[in-house]
């Protein structure tokens, strides 16, 4: 007999509110009463509007731009949370900020992304639920449980109807990717190939070599974060100079900061592919980018978390 662990709510704050209301409609609940605003000085302000004594509580907030106002919104819930006595805090982070910065590269540099994960198990976190992680070592940096979620599969599934096994490639865009890009074309049933680069600074990146065949193929390149889409759009410039047919880009988190909407705009991409762990404005939105909700995966992982059930089997 699965346990249930109180009462599931929902709170979130201002960084995906189009994202939560898909989740609370799959789950088929109200989000809980709660204001997240400012004082006149900038600092955040909450006001929780019902009981949450006893409760399962869910907090469901990317940490994505602006990244510094969204953490705190998150660290501040949690805080405010555990104060009126919840039962279980989980923090629900579709998208977690600063995962890139995860280990030291150089002399006297943070590892930012471990500090932010003391940051929220300090603020009073039971469990942390994340999707795709940038790096899956973060999960190690909690000292709380962590479940680690992914889009692949709704990835995967956008293009079954465009793919013929014989004429497709899917193509990680670095090394550091190939697992990714495997679990992808396995979905697919299709064959993978590897792009070598190098990043001479932040943002940056240079494609040095393609292992693999896609010459008179078409390619779906596979990534976890487009954040200014130098990658995706230099590796599918790259792939097409391999004569690749037709480039396809898939990410699950589509930061796209700075220059990336321009990018994409003017790119040799068919489509990019994105998920809506972080809200696209209205200004952003293009004919080339198609947006897969992920809603229907948290509010499984949420059932299945109240229930103490295996999250793992989602994806088995």
């Amino acid at each position: 007999m699965n346990t249930v662990n109180g009462d599931i709510v929902v709170f979130t704050g201002n960084s995906n509110l189009s994202l939560v209301d898909k989740i609370c409609e799959n789950l088929g609940i109200e989000k809980g009463a709660c204001t997240v605003s400012t004082f006149s000085d900038g600092e955040i302000s909450i006001d929780i509007g019902v009981s949450v004594r006893g409760k399962d509580v869910f907090v469901i907030q990317s940490t994505s731009s602006p990244v510094n106002d969204n953490l705190m919104e998150l660290l501040i819930l949690i805080d405010g949370l555990k104060r009126a006595s919840a039962g279980r805090i989980n923090a629900v982070i579709p998208y977690y900020g600063y995962a890139r910065q995860d280990r030291k590269t150089k002399a006297r540099e943070p590892i930012t992304s471990k500090l932010v994960a003391n940051l929220i198990t300090e603020a009073g976190a039971d469990r942390v639920v994340a999707m795709d992680l940038h790096a899956g070592q973060i999960q190690g940096y909690f000292d709380i449980p962590v479940d680690h979620l992914t889009a692949v599969p709704y990835l995967a599934r956008y293009f079954k109807d465009i793919v013929n096994e014989d004429d497709f490639v899917v193509v990680s865009p670095d090394l550091g990717g190939v697992t990714r890009t495997r679990k992808f074309a396995n979905e697919l049933n299709l064959p993978i190939a590897i792009i070598e680069k190098r990043r001479p600074k932040a943002n940056v990146s240079e494609v040095m070599n393609i292992i693999g065949d896609v010459e008179g193929k078409s390619v779906i390149l596979v990534d976890d974060i487009a954040d200014t889409a130098g990658t995706i759009t230099k590796a599918a410039d790259a792939l097409k100079a391999r004569g690749a047919k037709k480039v396809y880009g898939a990410a699950t988190h589509g930061v796209l900061s700075g220059p990336a909407i321009e990018r994409l705009k003017n790119s040799s991409l068919e489509k990019f592919v994105i998920t809506d762990t972080i809200e696209l404005p209205e200004e952003k939105k293009i004919d080339k980018i198609d947006i897969v909700s992920v809603s229907p995966i948290f509010a499984s992982a949420i059932k299945r978390i109240n229930t103490s059930q295996s999250v793992s089997e989602m994806f088995e």
